[in-house]
């Protein structure tokens, strides 16, 4: 997924409410602008961090910049929340994930299990749909090791309560862990900040939901794929 147009280089003074940041550009001049991603953006939001932003003439938006890359130990990251449903269809279309290649139809936020949207359905005359569902993923702890959740999310275990629902009839469910950064070796189930995801990570599992980890390579040009990573979890 290549950017629309250039991104804006800054300097990241703090980002509060979720929904805000401020930051200084490259001439001095002080911004505030709005942050795509509600979570909590563990070890992404210090002070000082070199970050990129879109800028957006819409009359109809309250702040001309949004935030998407932050630079963190000499590594891009993906913060925008927004764009992991585009860059896995961009992915799939390429055939780029093995697994999910050679299907003839895909369909976007389509309705599926309790009061839900799934992320992309799959479809093809020769086999069952596929339902994928897809987490950003931006969270780093240890050396090579990508971690989900960076903080408790009910609504992430209820979808995979719901793929589990989805295979059970007769159909095929994939948990996609798009990793927005490109220094990770794996990934792994973030079970001490949320006990429940990784218990319903487990059972999902069991009920025969696929899980994949995708990692991304980012430049301030674009974010597209760059391969598959291993997931440390058992049964996988």
């Amino acid at each position: 997924m290549k950017f629309p147009s250039p991104l804006t280089s800054a300097t990241l003074i703090k980002r509060y409410k979720r929904f805000l940041f401020d930051a200084e550009l490259d001439n001095g001049e002080t911004i505030t602008g709005s942050c795509p991603n509600t979570g909590s953006m563990l070890g992404l939001t210090d002070p000082g961090s070199r970050v990129w932003m879109s800028e957006h003439d819409s009359p109809t938006r309250k702040y001309r910049h949004a935030l998407e890359l932050v630079e963190v130990g000499g590594v891009t990251v993906g913060i925008n929340t927004g764009l992991p449903n585009k860059i896995v269809e961009e992915s799939i279309h390429d055939g780029a994930i093995g697994p999910l290649a050679g299907y003839s139809g895909l369909k976007r936020e389509q309705k599926y299990g309790k009061n839900s949207r799934i992320d992309i359905l799959l479809t093809d005359e020769t086999r069952p749909p596929a339902y994928v569902e897809v987490k950003n993923v931006h969270f780093i702890r240890e050396p090579d090791l990508a971690e989900f959740p960076d903080s408790p999310t009910k609504r992430g275990a209820k979808h995979l309560d719901e793929l589990g629902d989805m295979v059970e009839g007769g159909n095929r469910a994939v948990m996609v862990y798009l990793v927005q950064r490109s220094d990770c070796e794996r990934l792994k189930i973030c079970r001490d900040l949320d006990s429940n995801y990784g218990k319903a990570f487990d059972r999902a599992i069991a009920r025969g939901v696929e899980a994949l980890a995708v990692r991304c390579h980012i430049t301030p040009q674009e974010i597209r794929f760059d391969r598959l990573i291993p997931i440390d979890e058992p049964g996988l």
